[in-house]
């Protein structure tokens, strides 16, 4: 028999409430970026085959999607690449999109970003701040197309502060093309890209796109790259009809999250009966605060295609978000059995177990978060989650433990210090969790101590 929970312990819930306000205030002074799996898995999935030709390990390169409307992608070092909606709505083909992303990838695998570095160092130095503390932060997610804290807008600026040259561009642009080559896909893509944006070479640096102001075009630029794929035996191959389909979708549901109804409504009238058409309008719909249209828009979704996990997420999510979270359940369960090991999934699940108040829907829950910090060991939503779970439990020791993860996954040292102190104070010694919280002590003292060290230098 399940046993409601209703006596919580008082300390632990006020420290839970503090994390929550702390994630807020943070996420409401920082810049946004989407978390959601279908859009994560379909950039993943273009991306590894690029990654892998360049050299590099796709495991270490990380993918994040900017909720910027602005035509924008670029690199950090740590070989991260971000891509901001704006150019994944702008790309017309998965081919587009592809070539951008070979062209990220030659940017890391070519090393532009240390030699741009040596002549940058103080911009280079502010971008340590968004990519290193802040990008920590914003691996916090939900299942959904939401905002989620990168870190201070300044510190999100100066992440595009480092232009390339035009050598690096050019070099760029042919790394590109072998990537391209290499999979067996066309260039084609990336040259009608810039071809589109061609007129941005003659506009002051204050007009051009953020794209083009960190990756100045030129005529020269494309002649050279369209010599060297007219050259490849992949020039006139075309996107799989798969391809197509998955950034249709991705598109869709971008825009149902981002753009108004009104304007979603008009892009896809109700006699549009597409998938990308169902999928936009069920999010708009949503948006509208009208639940049972989104329901029927989706009910078509499943009924036509019910082994896509994507369906029975977003409608999971629809569902808890208008505060149906038993009826969510089933769609989120549903969902990850068909993507099994989703950590975004497994935490969407969690959070709505942890509302149910039932003491075996808890336990559940803090299992699937166990195993989503398993694969995002540095989701800081994930271990906010926890910390409630454990707090359900009236295990403050271990919730404790976990907020010092969420503070630490933030880069929020100084309470990433005191709440592992706290949690030191009562957790066995004999357990992962005890050692873990050591070594959040030691790491967290030493960033606090070099940042005191820092501040004394500059005056």
């Amino acid at each position: 028999m399940a046993l409601n929970l209703t006596q919580k312990s008082i300390f632990t819930h006020l420290w839970v409430i503090l994390a929550l306000i702390f994630a807020q205030v943070s996420a409401a002074h920082g810049q946004a970026l989407i978390r959601d799996t279908e859009i994560e898995e379909t950039i993943r999935d273009f991306s590894v085959p690029l990654i892998r030709a360049a050299g590099l390990d796709p495991a270490s390169v990380d993918l994040y999607i900017v909720n910027d409307g602005s035509l924008n992608a670029f690199v950090t070092r740590g070989q991260n690449i971000f891509f901001h909606t704006g150019l994944i709505l702008e790309a017309k083909t998965p081919n587009q999109l592809k070539g951008v992303i070979a062209h990220e990838a030659g940017h890391i695998a070519g090393g532009h970003l240390v030699r741009s570095d040596q002549g940058n160092r103080s911009a280079y130095g502010s971008m340590l701040i968004a990519a290193g503390v802040g990008l920590a932060a914003i691996l916090a997610g939900e299942g959904e197309a939401g905002a989620l804290v990168l870190g201070g807008a300044p510190q999100f600026g100066a992440l595009e502060v480092l232009a390339y040259t035009r050598v690096n561009e050019s070099a760029a642009d042919q790394y590109a093309a072998q990537y391209l080559e290499r999979t067996g896909q066309s260039g084609k893509g990336l040259i009608s890209f810039f071809e589109k944006f061609r007129y941005q070479e003659v506009l002051s640096n204050a007009k051009r796109y953020p794209y083009f102001r960190s990756h100045p075009l030129s005529s020269a630029r494309i002649d050279g790259l369209r010599e060297v794929v007219d050259e490849s035996p992949y020039t006139d191959e075309l996107d799989s009809a798969e391809d197509v389909y998955k950034l249709e979708m991705v598109q869709a549901k971008i825009r149902g999250f981002l753009e108004s109804p009104q304007l979603v409504f008009s892009r896809y009238p109700a006699s549009d009966t597409s998938d990308q058409a169902r999928i936009a309008r069920a999010v708009a719909h949503y948006q509208s605060a009208s639940l049972s249209s989104a329901m029927i828009e989706l009910d078509y979704l499943i009924e036509s295609s019910p082994d896509n996990p994507y369906f029975h997420e977003l409608r999971g999510e629809i569902l808890y978000k208008s505060g149906k979270g038993e009826e969510a359940i089933n769609h989120y369960r549903m969902a990850l059995e068909l993507r099994p090991n989703s950590p975004l999934m497994q935490i969407a699940l969690a959070q709505a177990y942890l509302e149910t108040g039932d003491k075996e829907d808890t336990q559940e829950a803090i299992q699937l978060l166990k195993f989503a910090l398993l694969k995002e060991p540095k989701n800081s939503a994930a271990w906010y989650y926890l910390s409630q779970g454990y707090g359900n439990l009236n295990e403050e020791a271990l919730a404790k433990y976990a907020i010092a993860e969420q503070s630490f996954a933030m880069g929020d040292y100084q309470r990433a210090l005191s709440f592992a102190q706290r949690a030191q104070q009562d957790l066995r010694r004999d357990i992962p969790q005890w050692r873990r919280s050591s070594d959040i002590i030691v790491i967290s003292e030493t960033q606090l101590a070099k940042g005191k060290d820092r501040n004394r230098r500059k005056y």
